[in-house]
């Protein structure tokens, strides 16, 4: 496929076609899709599933099922109920493991991103006087920066002189790789933790993991990825990339409600090594060893899976729409899901550039395999006018300062007629 989408076919008649033609359009009907306010029967132009996606209609079913059980059985819910409660969390694992391309034991649900990006740097961020300094990309989450200034001053250093920003050059909308790899070849010696996005939220690039991690192991650093916005949208391979650990939350494309349970992985070589008990970690009940757990020792043994990282038993009505979720990406396939999401970001791309009068620059890369589902459009000085336009018109979208609309045509319930639809507003409110 072409890195840059061509000029089609740009009638409503083609849109619905292409609809009609492709087999998982029938995974639209699955979700709950916001109603345009300005006419009530008729669906929004939901473009928003990078910042929350849309409720799987059979969540609230499901939530029903599991609060009759605990009406009916109290306590004994957590190994009497339909679906247990205290085996719940390990029913996410093989859905977790296979989307991200890890291991079993390398995966755990809990917390959310922050929270557990906090709980893992405390034990892969261990600054010494000569190595030091963390690595991000930028523009970055500033949750994301929070946390990482936060690290650094807990342990005694400036984050004006700890922290290291990589950052797009003059009159470029996304970052150059190699620009990442030559400033940790440059500061090699001092880079305790590269800490990256794996889809940056702000460009929605998909960067090269593999070959970053690999220049940060090279330089003695470890290597850390938020998949905030990669993960249930491009390929992830964590085992595979050798990261060190990684974080996620799942009310993005994973369409699990607000702050809903996040996850964490930690690379096996670390849960194998020796000396594995003695990691810097903050602990908690559920951290400890299954086998011992009801002993209530005072002594905690970790368990040697990312589940050593946990702290208490995970909200199993928090991690209800996760498992439902992760079900629908089973039925449906993350291959099939992407390649479905090459082609809506393409033909959205196309719809775009034949309404767009040269006011509208988009900075996300036009290379297919290196973008997910996310479109961010720069605006100019005009940006928050021209979103408030296409709110008013009946699109969802956000708009992140100072002048970014960002779009995200979601595979499994956005459809080219979405794309058509926003690309009409969008060119409506240029003119």
């Amino acid at each position: 496929m072409s890195g840059i989408a061509s000029i089609h076919d740009t009638s409503e008649a083609h849109a619905r076609s292409l609809d009609a033609a492709d087999p998982l359009s029938r995974f639209r009907e699955r979700f709950c899709i916001p109603p345009n306010p300005n006419m009530p029967n008729e669906s929004s132009v939901y473009m928003c599933g990078n910042s929350l996606g849309c409720m799987p209609k059979a969540v609230p079913d499901a939530i029903g099922e599991m609060c009759e059980d605990w009406a009916r059985l109290g306590v004994e819910g957590h190994f009497e109920a339909r679906d247990p409660w205290y085996p719940y969390h390990e029913s996410l694992r093989e859905d977790y493991a296979s989307l991200l391309g890890a291991k079993h034991d390398e995966v755990v649900a809990m917390n959310s991103l922050t929270a557990n990006l906090h709980l893992l740097m405390t034990s892969f961020y261990r600054p010494t006087k000569e190595r030091f300094k963390i690595l991000i990309d930028g523009p970055c989450f500033p949750s994301d920066v929070y946390a990482v200034k936060s690290q650094i001053r807990s342990r005694g250093f400036d984050p004006e002189s700890a922290l290291i920003w990589v950052k797009p050059r003059e009159g470029e909308g996304h970052l150059r790789e190699e620009d990442i790899v030559g400033a940790i070849d440059e500061h090699g010696d001092s880079i305790a933790l590269v800490l990256l996005a794996g889809v940056n939220f702000y460009s929605g690039q998909y960067y090269d993991v593999p070959r970053i991690v690999k220049a940060a192991h090279a330089s003695g650093a470890v290597a850390g990825i938020d998949l905030a916005h990669a993960v249930g949208n491009v390929p992830v391979s964590l085992h595979e990339w050798d990261a060190d650990f990684a974080v996620w939350c799942t009310y993005k494309y994973l369409n699990s409600g607000p702050g809903a349970v996040a996850g964490a992985f930690v690379h096996e070589r670390h849960l194998n090594r020796a000396g594995f008990k003695e990691m810097p970690r903050y602990e908690g009940w559920w951290g400890n060893d299954p086998a011992g757990r009801f002993m209530m020792t005072p002594e905690f043994e970790p368990v040697r899976r990312a589940d050593a990282w946990s702290l208490s038993n995970p909200p199993v009505l928090g991690l209800l729409p996760v498992k439902v979720s992760l079900a629908i990406y089973k039925e449906a396939g993350f291959a099939n899901l992407r390649e479905r999401s090459i082609k809506l970001t393409a033909y959205l791309e196309s719809m775009i550039e034949s309404v767009n009068d040269g006011s509208i620059t988009i900075i996300t890369p036009r290379e297919p395999e290196r973008r997910g589902a996310q479109l961010s459009l720069l605006t100019g000085t005009h940006g928050r006018e021209l979103h408030t336009k296409i709110t008013e018109a009946g699109v969802i979208c956000d708009f992140r300062e100072p002048n970014v609309i960002r779009i995200a045509p979601t595979p499994l319930y956005n459809s080219f007629h979405d794309c058509w639809r926003f690309a009409q507003l969008l060119g409506s409110a240029i003119a």
